[in-house]
Order: C-alpha cells, then structure tokens, then sequence
C-alpha cells in the first residue's frame, strides 16, 4: 500500500480556531485552554497521559488510538515545537514535550534556522528549511514504508493543503469552545469540499469528528 499524508486528532474550536492569541513558553495555545480543546481525548481510556484506569472506550476512543497506527514520521512547523521565532539564542530548549515525547518516530520541524538534530526517548528531532515537497520526502524516506502524519501548527497544515499534499485529514471541532481570535483554520469545513469527501461525526462528549479524504 501507498504510503499516506494524514493529520489526525486536530483539535478546533467551534469557529475554527487551532489555537489562541499569545503564544508563549508557558501557554503554547496562547489565550487558548488546551486543556478545554483536548477533553474529549483526556477522558479515553487510551489517552497516553492518564494516570489512572477507566475512561471511555468510545468513538473518542478510537480517534485516541488511531494516532500512532501506521505513522512513521511526523511534520510539524516551529511553533507546534516552541515559542521562539528567529535565530536560536541556544540550543537549550527542547520543545514542550518533557524527556519522553509522545511522538515516537523522526519528527522534522519546519523552519528556516536549521539546528542540529537530538533524540528524546525513541523520537528524534529534526531541523529543515524545506518546501512541503522536498520536507515530505525526506518523512517518507525516514518512516519506512509507514505513513507520514502532518502535525501541525495551523499554518503547517494549510500550507501542506496548499501544495495538495494531504491525502486525509480528521478535525476534531469542541462546540463549546469559541476563541475569536489566533491561527483560524477554515471560516467552515465546506471550505475543504471542492477536493476532499467530508463526513461529520457527533460523538457522545459533544465534539464533532470531521472526516475528509480525497474525492
């Protein structure tokens, strides 16, 4: 099978926001609650932070575990990695993840101050000043035949729309989540439809999973 470009578990807020005003080392969602954004996921029985057992084993669920089935290496843009912008000051900041990123694959980290490469737990860091094309090819190459996951910010998203790069994509939309202003997504997920198949999916915790794939 064919290796994809997917995006998976991509929290928006009910008017279309991936995340709020201000980012800072300390609020990576700027104004953004991610913890509001992200209930739905931290209520699942396999949401990979819980400490306890139980939660739900639902169509929630399932979007939980699905988020490391067959992806072999993960794109992001700089500020889904930090809140810095322009040069490194230093290589001392090592993302916002702790010693043990959930990612567990090479992630490449698009940005035009490239730095040396450093691996945390079983994920690799990856630094490239990369058009999507030649960024995804080296993804490809890394994930061994798996398939390569888009992770975000919203600007790394559109831009890999941009290029026609994204073979599926799931949006996860909180209803009761309006931020008005940040990095917007979509004005609506009609917005997608002239290329891709949209399904909507209301789960039992409020959040409605948007499905699209290639027409």
């Amino acid at each position: 099978m064919a290796q994809r470009v997917r995006v998976q578990n991509f929290m928006l807020s009910a008017d279309g926001f991936g995340s709020g005003e201000g980012q800072s080392r300390e609020r990576p969602f700027g104004h953004a609650d991610p913890s509001k954004l992200a209930a739905w996921a931290g209520a699942t029985a396999h949401w990979p932070n819980r400490a306890e057992p139980g939660g739900s084993e639902g169509l929630d669920d399932y979007f939980t575990r699905d988020f490391h089935n067959n992806i072999g290496a993960e794109i992001m843009g700089r500020n889904k990695f930090g809140p810095q912008r322009g040069p490194w000051e230093n290589y001392d900041w090592q993302g916002w993840w702790g010693d043990e990123p959930p990612f567990h694959t090479p992630v490449f980290v698009l940005t035009h101050h490239v730095r040396p490469s450093f691996t945390l737990g079983d994920t690799t860091f990856h630094f490239l000043d990369a058009s999507p094309e030649d960024a995804l090819k080296e993804a490809f190459a890394a994930a061994d035949g798996k398939d390569v996951r888009i992770g975000g910010g919203v600007a790394t998203v559109r831009e890999f729309l941009a290029a026609d790069l994204i073979d599926s994509l799931h949006c996860a939309m909180v209803p009761d989540v309006v931020l008005g202003r940040g990095e917007r997504f979509w004005e609506s997920p009609d917005d997608l439809t002239d290329r891709f198949h949209l399904e909507k999916v209301p789960s039992a915790s409020g959040v409605v999973h948007h499905l699209f794939w290639r027409k």
